[in-house]
């Protein structure tokens, strides 16, 4: 029997309370239903991975496509689904709103707004906007009739601000907005994600893998207090990293040697 969405939004508010856990980033239906078979608890959508297998760069997708995107990931799975809602599509507190309203009302567990805005000239919003925008959101979360996760994730260290006291002041902020869990992908070092995770007692703090010399074991990351484990693009990465190893055999040698590795 499937799980309402009721069941599975407390599923994952559940599973932030617990041990550190694992919460896979597939890129279609099909890599859903194999990362559910293996056994991880929760799923989430990664805005890079939905575009990518668009032939697009990360932030190169509509609402619409995400939602759709995110959609079919919450149909071929019964396990809890949280969705990379990017900014919110649009800078306006209203925007945030309403992206969570319907990010929900598709049967998504969770979802996370972020602080960029996806302009070069100013890549991330300012401190007080950027507060308004995860309070919106948070509201937003509290009316759509189920526990839904807010996660609000600042992106300092991907967006040439890499300040940890920022970071950290910004995520502290984000939580008094009503943010339930808190997220600053890219985070150097272990020191670095230690500090932010002291910063924000009694809150999840999500530690996001996939960047080469910043991503660090389960057992290091739950040491120094993480709660949940995202994996970005990098499984869709790995898995398109062997497809195009096999097809180069193939092109270059005129040989199947791949079989066998599969």
């Amino acid at each position: 029997m499937s799980s309402t969405q009721q069941d599975k939004a407390q599923r994952f508010r559940q599973l932030h309370q617990g041990p550190t856990f694992l919460i896979p980033n597939p890129w279609d239906a099909g890599s859903a239903q194999a990362l559910a078979k293996i056994g991880f608890p929760a799923l989430a959508t990664s805005s890079g991975a939905a575009a990518m297998v668009l032939g697009r760069k990360d932030g190169q997708i509509t609402r619409d496509e995400s939602l759709a995107h995110a959609r079919r990931i919450v149909e071929a799975v019964d396990i809890p689904v949280a969705a990379d809602m990017e900014n919110g599509f649009g800078d306006a507190p209203a925007f945030a709103a309403e992206t969570i309203r319907l990010a929900a009302a598709i049967g998504l567990a969770g979802g996370s707004i972020e602080d960029a805005t996806g302009r070069p000239e100013q890549p991330l919003y300012d401190f007080g906007h950027a507060v308004e925008r995860v309070a919106a959101a948070a509201e937003a979360a509290r009316s759509v009739g189920v526990p839904f996760t807010l996660t609000a994730r600042t992106e300092n260290f991907l967006r040439g601000n890499p300040d940890l006291d920022d970071t950290i002041r910004r995520l502290q902020a984000f939580a008094e907005a009503g943010a339930d869990v808190l997220f600053a992908p890219g985070l150097p070092t272990l020191d670095a994600v230690r500090a932010v995770c002291a910063a924000l007692p009694g809150k999840p703090v999500n530690f996001m893998v996939g960047i080469k010399g910043k991503s660090f074991s389960v057992p290091e990351l739950q040491a120094v207090g993480v709660r949940r484990i995202s994996l970005a693009t990098s499984l869709y990465r790995a898995a398109m990293s062997a497809m195009q190893k096999a097809a180069t055999e193939v092109f270059e040698q005129g040989t199947f040697g791949y079989l066998d590795r599969i």
